[in-house]
C-alpha cells in the first residue's frame, strides 16, 4: 500500500509540473516577447514547449497502469462502455470549450465555425484507442502496434502529401472530412496540428506511459529500475536523432521522430522524480505541484475558459487579456518578464481553485 501511495505522489508530481509549464505556454502575455522556450516550434523542430502535450498524453497512459487491471473482470461489452463513456466526455468538454461562450450578436454561436479537433479531444481519441488495443492485443500487441503505427504513418505522410504547412496528409484528410471552417486557423492556414490522422502516432505515447507504469509496479522503484529505464529513455532520444534526418521532428504533425524523443524525454524525467521522491525521499517541495495534479483536466480546463473569457471582455477597446497584460505586467517587468509574469498569474489563479478543490478533498475525475 505505501508503495501504490509512492507512486501516485510521483505520478502527481508529474501530472502537476506538467499542466503548470501547459498553462504557462498556453497563456503568454504578449506572443512577441515571450521566451523562446515557452512558444512552439514554427514548424520543424523542437522546443521545450513541444513536450507538454505529449508529456501530458504520457501521464494518461501512466495513470492508466493502475486503473485498467480493476477493469479485467469486467465483461468486453462493460469495459467498452465504461471506455466509451469516457471518451465521448472529454471529446464533448473539448468541443465546448471552442464553442464557448456559445453566445455573439444576441444568438447562438454557429456550430458550422466551430472547430472540431482539439487538445482535450486528441486526448479522449488516443485514449480509446490505447485502451481497447491494452485490452485486447496486451503489451505485446501494444508493441507491434506501436512499430507498425510509427512507421507507416511516415509512410502516409510522404505517400499522400509532403512535410509543409500547405501540403501534408494531416491537413488533406481534415479537409476532406470535416472541412476547413471546422479547423484550426492559427498558422495563417485551415490545419489542425491535432488532426485526426496525427493521432495515429499520438496514441504510441499513451501506450509508452502505460508501459512504463506496469515497468514500474512490477520492477520496483529502485535503482536498478531507474537506471534501465533512462538507459531506455536515452536510447529513444538517439534513435529519434537519427530518425530526424529523413523525417524531422515536427509537434504540429506529430512526427514518429518527435513520439520517440518525447517518449525518451519523459522516461528520462520520471525516472528522476522517482529517485527524488522514493529513493531520496525529498519531498517537501512537492505540494504545490500535487495541487495541480490531483484535478489535472478540470484545471486544464478551468485555464483555458478563463483565457477565452479574458479575451471576451473589453476595457477601453482592449480585451481584458491585453489589457491586463500590457498595463499591469509588460509596463511594470518589461516584455519578456511582463510576458511570464502574466503567464505566471493565470497559473497561480488556477492552481489557487485548485488548492480550494483539494482542502475539501473535492477531485473531479472525468
Amino acid at each position: 500500500m505505501e508503495q501504490l501511495k509512492k507512486r501516485y505522489l510521483s505520478l502527481d508530481v508529474f501530472r502537476g509540473l506538467d499542466i503548470a509549464l501547459m498553462i504557462i505556454v498556453n497563456s503568454p502575455g504578449k506572443q512577441a516577447t515571450t521566451f523562446a522556450p515557452l512558444l512552439h516550434a514554427k514548424w520543424h523542430g523542437f522546443t521545450l514547449t513541444d513536450l507538454v502535450f505529449p508529456t501530458f498524453l504520457f501521464i494518461v497512459g501512466n495513470s492508466m497502469s493502475f486503473s485498467m487491471p480493476k477493469y479485467e473482470a469486467l465483461s468486453n461489452n462493460t469495459f467498452f462502455k465504461k471506455v466509451l463513456k469516457r471518451t465521448v466526455i472529454i471529446f464533448l468538454l473539448g468541443y465546448l470549450m471552442y464553442w464557448f461562450p456559445f453566445f455573439e450578436n444576441g444568438g447562438l454561436k454557429p456550430l458550422s465555425d466551430t472547430r472540431i479537433f482539439g487538445v482535450l479531444q486528441r486526448i479522449a481519441l488516443c485514449y480509446f484507442f490505447a485502451a481497447l488495443i491494452l485490452r485486447f492485443w496486451k503489451n505485446k500487441g501494444a508493441l507491434v502496434f506501436s512499430a507498425i503505427a510509427l512507421i507507416s504513418y511516415q509512410l502516409i505522410l510522404h505517400s499522400f502529401g509532403d512535410l509543409s504547412l500547405a501540403g501534408n496528409a494531416v491537413l488533406k484528410l481534415d479537409t476532406w472530412l470535416i472541412g476547413e471552417s471546422h479547423m484550426y486557423y492559427g498558422d495563417g492556414i485551415a490545419f489542425d496540428p491535432e488532426g485526426l490522422l496525427s493521432t495515429l502516432p499520438a496514441i504510441v505515447n499513451i501506450i509508452a506511459g502505460y508501459l512504463a507504469g506496469k515497468f514500474l509496479q512490477k520492477s520496483g522503484q529502485n535503482y536498478k529500475t531507474i537506471v534501465r529505464m533512462i538507459i531506455l529513455g536515452g536510447l529513444l532520444i538517439l534513435t529519434a536523432l537519427a530518425w530526424d534526418t529523413i523525417f524531422p521532428f515536427n509537434k504540429k504533425l506529430w512526427t514518429s521522430s518527435f513520439v520517440l524523443l518525447t517518449i525518451g524525454l519523459d522516461l528520462i524525467i520520471l525516472s528522476v522524480l522517482v529517485y527524488v521522491l522514493d529513493v531520496v525521499k525529498k519531498i517537501k517541495w512537492t505540494y504545490f505541484f500535487e495541487i495541480l495534479g490531483k484535478n489535472p483536466l478540470f484545471i486544464y480546463l478551468l485555464s483555458e475558459l478563463l483565457v477565452i473569457t479574458l479575451y471576451q471582455i473589453k476595457i477601453k477597446g482592449d480585451s481584458a487579456y491585453d489589457w491586463i497584460a500590457e498595463n499591469i505586467f509588460v509596463s511594470w517587468l518589461g516584455g519578456y518578464l511582463g510576458s511570464l509574469g502574466f503567464a505566471l498569474s493565470i497559473m497561480l489563479s488556477c492552481w489557487i481553485v485548485g488548492y480550494f478543490l483539494n482542502k475539501n478533498k473535492i477531485y473531479i475525475k472525468i
